[in-house]
C-alpha cells in the first residue's frame, strides 16, 4: 500500500483528480511532457501513468466492454488520434508491446532502451518485419492497405505481427488514422518526424536512469518491481535505474526496490519535526 500522500502526489501528476482531467489534445500533451511517457487506453488496473484514466479524472477508472457508448473511452480515443495526428510526441506499440505516448526529450533514451540499430535488423528482426521496412524507408508514408499489397503479405495476423515488432523496435510509426471510406491507419518512419532526437547516442545506463527518474517524478515513490511491471525492462535494469537516481541525491532508497523522491522525503520529515 502507498501512503495517502503519495497517491495525492499521483492524482496531480497523473491527472487522476476532476479538477485536472485532461479534457483536450493540448492538455493531453501538457500531460505526456509532465509524466514523460504513459499508456494510451490502459485503466486503473495497470500500473503507470495513462491517458485514459487522465481523461477519466479519477483514481478507480476501468475501461467498460462496451466503450462506443462510453463517452470518456470516446473521448480519450478522440484525443489520442489527435495527438498521433499532431506529430508532437511519439507514439506507437512500445511498452509491452502497448500503445504508449513518449514526450520528445524521452526519445534518445527510448531508443537506447528498446530501439534498434541498423547492424541488428537483419539478425533480429523477422523476414515479414524486414520487408515492410524496406518498402517503410523507401516510400516514407503508407497506408496499411498499400503496405500489405506492396509487402504481399496477404495474412492479417503476420502483417500485423511483424508492425508490432517494428513499433516495439522504433522502427515506424502510425502519424494519422482514417474513418472513411474505411478504417485505416497511415504509417511512416520516425526520423520523419523526429530526426534530432534519434540522431543523440546514449549509454544505456544513462537511459535507464532517465526512464527511472521520469517515472519517480510522476510516482513520487515506487514499489519493487513497479518500474519493471510499467516497461517492461528486466528488474536488475530497473533497479540500476533507480540506485543512479540515489547515487546523485535525486531518490532516497526506503528498502529492497522501494524509492522516493528526495523532495517529497525530505518535506516529510521537516513535517516531523514540527510535531
Amino acid at each position: 500500500m502507498l501512503p495517502e500522500e503519495i497517491e495525492v502526489h499521483r492524482d496531480r501528476m497523473w491527472r487522476r483528480d476532476p479538477e485536472n482531467r485532461v479534457e483536450d489534445v493540448y492538455a493531453a500533451e501538457r500531460f505526456i511532457e509532465d509524466v514523460g511517457f504513459c499508456e494510451a487506453l490502459t485503466d486503473s488496473r495497470r500500473p503507470g501513468p495513462s491517458l485514459y484514466v487522465a481523461v477519466c479524472g479519477r483514481r478507480d477508472a476501468h475501461m467498460p466492454r462496451n466503450v462506443q457508448k462510453d463517452p470518456e473511452s470516446r473521448l480519450a480515443w478522440t484525443i489520442k488520434d489527435e495527438v498521433m495526428r499532431r506529430g508532437k510526441c511519439f507514439y506507437g506499440k512500445i511498452l509491452r508491446g502497448r500503445s504508449t505516448f513518449v514526450a520528445p526529450r524521452l526519445i534518445p533514451f527510448f531508443n537506447a532502451l528498446w530501439g534498434m540499430p541498423r547492424k541488428m535488423e537483419k539478425q533480429a528482426l523477422s523476414d515479414d518485419a524486414q520487408v515492410i521496412l524496406k518498402i517503410m524507408r523507401s516510400e516514407w508514408e503508407m497506408a496499411t492497405r498499400d503496405l500489405r499489397k506492396e509487402s504481399g503479405i496477404a495474412e492479417r495476423a503476420r502483417f500485423d505481427k511483424a508492425m508490432t515488432q517494428l513499433q516495439k523496435a522504433l522502427k515506424i510509426i502510425p502519424t494519422e488514422v482514417l474513418y472513411e471510406p474505411t478504417f485505416t491507419y497511415i504509417w511512416s518512419i520516425p526520423e520523419a518526424r523526429f530526426p534530432e532526437q534519434l540522431k543523440q547516442n546514449v549509454d544505456r545506463e544513462e537511459a535507464l536512469k532517465e526512464v527511472a527518474r521520469s517515472y519517480l517524478v510522476g510516482a513520487g515513490m515506487t514499489l519493487r518491481g513497479e518500474l519493471a511491471r510499467v516497461t517492461g525492462l528486466r528488474s536488475p535494469e530497473a533497479g540500476l535505474g533507480n540506485w543512479g537516481l540515489v547515487d546523485e541525491g535525486f531518490a532516497q532508497r526506503l528498502g529492497p526496490g522501494v524509492y522516493i523522491l528526495t523532495s517529497i522525503e525530505s518535506h516529510k520529515k521537516a513535517q516531523k519535526a514540527q510535531i
